[in-house]
């Protein structure tokens, strides 16, 4: 019988690659979301969806600039995850998270940063992942950039491949929890006004990159390094050329 790995989130874009990464393992993926009939900020259908499960990696989203809906959708999550995780007899629970959550202050982080107070807390033996943004990250600013603009934060990054991401968080849950928590970034620093523009020739658009300065607090502190790995982090292979070419 073979290992089963509960995957929150698992229709979305990490969520779906680390599905396909559990069955290359030889594992069974079980799909907790929505339309999978599992609610997880009310509970609803976990615990079926947890029997028999012998980790869970939550790569579970919320789409907010909210502050307040980022930090009420993951206190609820992972309350239900943990709580459901503990009943079943989960032996690891995997957090997917954000490098940078603990000292940038950004609205959404502190949804991630609740999240990671209650899987340290928890009753479930755990592994924390903390990511940079993915490759992706440039094509979602400019999906959400009006007309003919494309608008860009003026902060530096070390964007990361999502499938080496999801490839991670398998093996971080096939092993033993670590009860710690572990950075994961891409190979270089880069500018995401750059990457945008790179985006923008991948599309064959012409659109004008108009770079944000970031205000206040996340700001200072995103100039200050606050979204880069840390020494001792794990680095990824695939540049975001390489990923834009297919390469």
């Amino acid at each position: 019988m073979s290992t089963r790995i509960a995957v929150a989130g698992g229709t979305g874009l990490v969520g779906r690659l680390v599905v396909d990464e559990v069955r290359r393992a030889g594992a069974t993926p079980v799909v907790v979301a929505r339309s999978a009939g599992v609610d997880l900020t009310t509970g609803a259908g976990l615990d079926e969806a947890l029997a028999g499960v012998d980790a869970v990696v939550d790569a579970s989203n919320v789409e907010t600039m909210s502050g307040k809906v980022s930090v009420a959708f993951f206190e609820a999550a992972t309350r239900h995850l943990l709580q459901a995780g503990e009943r079943a007899g989960v032996r690891h629970h995997v957090a997917l998270s954000i490098v940078g959550c603990d000292v940038v202050d950004l609205p959404y982080y502190l949804g991630k940063r609740r999240q990671e107070e209650l899987v340290t807390a928890g009753p479930v033996p755990w592994t924390i992942v903390r990511a940079t943004q993915f490759h992706e990250f440039a094509g979602q600013l400019v999906d959400r950039s009006p007309g003919p603009f494309a608008l860009a934060p003026r902060m530096l990054s070390q964007p990361v491949a999502a499938a080496e991401v999801a490839a991670l968080l398998v093996a971080t849950a096939l092993g033993e929890p670590q009860h710690a928590t572990r950075e994961f970034g891409g190979p270089r620093p880069e500018r995401m006004d750059r990457l945008v523009r790179a985006e923008l020739r991948r599309r064959g658009e012409r659109r004008v990159v108009v770079p944000l300065p970031m205000a206040g607090a996340a700001g200072r502190q995103v100039k200050d390094g606050g979204l880069l790995p840390g020494p001792g982090a794990t680095l990824g292979r695939q540049t975001f050329e390489e990923w834009a070419t297919g390469a």
